[in-house]
This record gives C-alpha cells, sequence and structure tokens, in this order.
C-alpha cells in the first residue's frame, strides 16, 4: 500500500469546555500563520468544564514560541501522519504493520475524505516513531 509519511510534533494544553473555547484558544496560535496539520480535542469528564486539545503543524522557533506564549507545550510523545487511500482495512493494515514491528501505540485518530485517509499515529518516543515510520518506507 501507498503511503504518506510525516513524522509530526503533539502539541497541547487545556480547553475550557464551553461553547466557543476551542475557537478561542487557538485563535492567537492561528493568526501567527500556524497551518495546523491535524486538531483534536475533548472534554475531560473528570473535570468539569475543561477539555485538552492536542494538534501538530508548528514549523519552526518563531511558531514555537508563539505556542508556547499562548500556554500550549511540545507533548512528551512523537508521531506520524499517515496519508493514503481511504479503502476498507486501511486502518486495520497500517496498525497490524506497526504491531508485526514490535511497536506499541500510544494512540490513534483517523479520518477519511474524498477517498482518502489520514491517520495520526502516537508513540511513546521518537525512536518508536522513527522505527514506525521505515515500516512504510518499503
Amino acid at each position: 500500500m501507498k503511503c504518506t509519511v510525516e513524522k509530526i510534533e503533539f502539541w497541547s494544553g487545556q480547553v475550557r469546555d464551553e461553547i466557543g473555547g476551542l475557537a478561542k484558544r487557538l485563535q492567537p496560535v492561528v493568526d501567527a500563520g500556524v497551518n495546523f496539520s491535524f486538531v483534536i480535542a475533548r472534554r475531560q469528564p473528570d473535570h468539569p468544564g475543561e477539555g485538552h486539545v492536542f494538534f501538530g503543524g508548528i514549523h519552526g522557533p518563531k511558531e514555537a514560541e508563539v505556542a508556547r506564549q499562548c500556554g500550549f507545550i511540545q507533548a512528551e510523545m512523537a508521531g506520524l501522519r499517515v496519508e493514503t487511500t481511504d479503502d476498507p482495512g486501511t486502518l486495520e493494515w497500517i496498525v497490524t504493520r506497526v504491531a508485526e514491528g514490535g511497536i506499541s501505540l500510544r494512540g490513534v485518530t483517523a479520518s477519511g475524505a474524498g477517498g482518502r485517509c489520514a491517520i495520526i499515529l502516537a508513540f511513546d518516543s521518537t525512536g518508536d516513531r522513527d522505527k514506525a515510520a521505515r515500516l512504510f518506507e518499503e
């Protein structure tokens, strides 16, 4: 299966669980010119009124500094963004390949549109991420 693989860094921060909370939190980063490669946000049921957001797309020290000034931190995990055709079994093929490589996944998020899919794979270390990336170069 032909895939495009991009190494990504995760950034994260708290978000108010209220109407417009995520938009308000991300706006200053967007104003600085960041083009998100992905955004994953969710409520925290054990902390009413709070949510958490993870995103990628920070490139270079200027964007990283803006993210830090906005209260975001670079998360202690590494990831891959895998793009390929959206066929039945695609996600299963990707996670099986990672498992057969002896690599543990920390998290997975996937979405499809227009016959294509983007799959975000999170790993505990850059070593695991880099090892997984090599699996898709073959």
